[in-house]
C-alpha cells in the first residue's frame, strides 16, 4: 500500500481536515511540519512560542487518537519535504492548498521538485470556508467591493465539516526537536489585563472556547464586539490563524440561527475571507496601495510615529490600544481602526510603517487581513472607504467605551480619572497629575490637513 506525507501548515488540527482525511484514504501516512527559517526568523519571539505550543498540542492529539506522532523537520521546505517523501517512500505529498503570495511561491518550488523525484502533490480544501480566487462577479473580475462579495460568498455556501479519520495508519520517522523558545510569561490577558497570562493553543482549546462563546456571549455579539471594555469578542483569531479549528466548523455549528449575533459573527467571518479574496487577486497589496491616491504625500515616521507605537500621543483611546497591543499581542479589532486613522490621517504615514509596527508583535497576524484592515482605514484598499474618514479618537473612546474602563485598564496615569472624563484628560484637573503625556497633535488640525492633502493629491 502505498504512503503518503501530510505537510501541515496552517492545518494543525485533526477535526474537519479535508487534507488529513484524503491522505489517510491513501494509506500509512507521515505527518510533517517544517521549520521554515525563512518564516521562523521573521516572526517575534512570542508568535514563535505560540506556533511552538499549537504544535505541541496537535503532537498529544495525535498520540492520544490515533497514536500517532507529529515529525518536525527543520530547513528548507524544497529539500526538507522532498528528503521525507524520499525515506518515507511516498507517492503523494497531501497538503492543505495555500493562498498567501509566499506560501503560492514556496508550493510551486516544492511540487515542481516533488514532481521531478516522480511524487504527486494532492492539494485539498484551503483555510477558509470559499476558498480565494473561487467567486468572481458577473463580468468575470475579482471583488473590490465587500457587500456583493458577502453576497456571493453566502450564496455560494461551504460544504459541511470532513468527518474525522476512523482510523489512521502513520509511519514512523525520526524527527527533530521542536524549537527553543523564549517565556511568554510577560503577557497580560488581552481582555482583563492581567499578568501572567499564557494563550490556550490547539485543536481542543479552540473548540472549548468556540463553545463558550457560541452558546454565551455570541447572543450579544452585535453590539458588545464593538466594546473593547467588554469580553464581547471571539478571541479565536490565534486558532483560526494555525487552523486550530476551520471557518467551515464555525459556519456549520450556526446553521439555523437566525439572530443578529449569529449572522454578525457569520459576517465578520465573510470579511476575513473577502480580504484573503483579494490578496489572491492583488498579491502586492500586501504591502502596496490597492487603489493608490496619485501623489498624496506622506511624513517619513519620526519621533510622533514612536510616540503611536509606544502608546504615548496624549489621546487615551489610542494610547490604551496600543499599550494593549504590546502587553498582550492581541488589539480589539474597533481600536485597531481607530489607531491605524491615528497614524495615517492625524500623523499622516503611510500605512505600511503601521502595519509592520502591528506584524512585530500581533499574536494572531493574518496577512491579507493585516493589510487591507490598514488599507480600508487609509483610504488606499477595498470598498467604500474614502481617504476623508477620520476617526475621531475622543468621540469614538466615548462611544465605546463610555465608561471608560479599558482606557483605565490599560493606562494606569489615568486611573484617578473617574467616568469618560478619562477620555479628555487635558479638561479634568487631574487630568496630568500621574504622568500621562500630553496631547502630541491637534486633531482637529491635523484632520484638516488630511484633508487639505487629499485635495492636493
Amino acid at each position: 500500500m502505498p504512503t503518503s506525507v501530510l505537510w501541515l501548515r496552517r492545518d494543525l488540527r485533526l477535526a474537519d481536515h479535508p487534507a488529513l482525511l484524503a491522505a489517510a484514504s491513501d494509506g500509512p501516512v507521515v505527518p510533517l511540519f517544517v521549520v521554515d527559517p525563512g518564516l521562523w526568523r521573521g516572526a517575534p519571539a512570542r508568535r514563535r512560542a505560540r506556533l511552538v505550543a499549537s504544535l505541541r498540542a496537535l503532537d498529544t492529539a495525535l498520540q492520544q487518537r490515533y497514536a500517532a506522532r507529529l515529525v518536525v523537520r527543520h530547513g528548507s521546505p524544497e529539500q526538507v519535504v522532498t528528503a521525507v517523501a524520499a525515506q518515507a517512500r511516498a507517492s503523494a505529498v497531501h497538503v492543505t492548498a495555500e493562498t498567501t503570495p509566499y506560501g503560492r511561491r514556496r508550493d510551486a518550488r516544492v511540487r515542481a521538485r516533488l514532481e521531478r523525484a516522480g511524487v504527486g502533490w494532492v492539494a485539498t480544501g484551503t483555510a477558509y470556508a470559499v476558498g480565494p480566487g473561487t467567486l468572481l462577479t458577473g463580468g468575470g473580475t475579482a471583488y473590490r467591493v465587500f457587500t456583493p462579495f458577502a453576497s456571493a460568498w453566502r450564496a455560494h455556501g461551504a460544504p459541511g465539516p470532513a468527518p474525522l479519520p476512523a482510523r489512521l495508519s502513520t509511519v514512523a520517522l525520526d524527527g527533530e526537536p521542536l524549537p527553543e523558545v523564549a517565556d511568554d510569561a510577560d503577557l497580560v490577558h488581552p481582555v482583563t489585563g492581567e499578568p501572567g497570562w499564557h494563550p490556550a493553543a490547539g485543536e481542543a482549546a479552540a473548540l472549548e472556547r468556540w463553545a463558550a462563546v457560541r452558546d454565551g456571549s455570541l447572543a450579544a455579539y452585535r453590539s458588545d464586539r464593538d466594546r473593547p471594555d467588554l469580553d464581547g469578542t471571539s478571541l479565536l483569531s490565534q486558532a483560526l490563524k494555525h487552523g486550530e479549528l476551520h471557518p467551515r466548523t464555525l459556519i456549520a455549528d450556526l446553521a439555523g440561527r437566525t439572530d443578529d449575533g449569529a449572522r454578525t459573527f457569520v459576517t465578520e467571518l465573510a470579511w476575513r475571507e473577502f480580504y484573503a479574496d483579494v490578496l489572491w487577486h492583488h498579491p502586492r497589496s500586501a504591502w502596496q496601495d490597492l487603489r493608490p491616491l496619485g501623489a498624496l504625500t506622506y511624513d517619513e515616521p519620526d519621533e510622533r510615529f514612536a510616540a503611536w507605537r509606544e502608546g504615548r500621543t496624549g489621546f487615551p483611546f489610542v494610547d490604551a490600544g496600543m499599550r494593549q497591543l504590546a502587553a498582550s499581542g492581541w488589539l480589539h479589532n474597533r481600536v485597531r481602526m481607530v489607531v491605524a486613522s491615528f497614524l495615517v490621517k492625524d500623523l499622516h504615514v503611510w500605512w505600511p510603517h503601521g502595519a509592520r509596527a502591528f506584524a512585530e508583535r500581533l499574536l494572531d497576524l493574518d496577512l491579507a487581513s493585516n493589510a487591507h484592515g490598514w488599507q480600508w482605514c487609509a483610504g488606499t484598499g477595498t470598498d467604500a472607504a474614502p481617504y476623508f474618514r477620520v476617526f475621531n479618537p475622543v468621540a469614538q473612546g466615548r462611544r465605546f467605551d463610555p465608561a471608560g474602563d479599558y482606557v483605565r485598564r490599560w493606562v494606569p496615569e489615568l486611573r484617578g480619572i473617574p467616568g469618560a472624563a478619562v477620555h479628555e484628560p487635558w479638561a479634568h484637573p487631574e487630568g496630568y497629575a500621574a504622568g500621562y503625556p500630553e496631547r502630541i497633535v491637534d486633531h482637529a488640525a491635523e484632520r484638516l490637513e488630511a484633508l487639505r492633502r487629499y485635495a492636493a493629491r
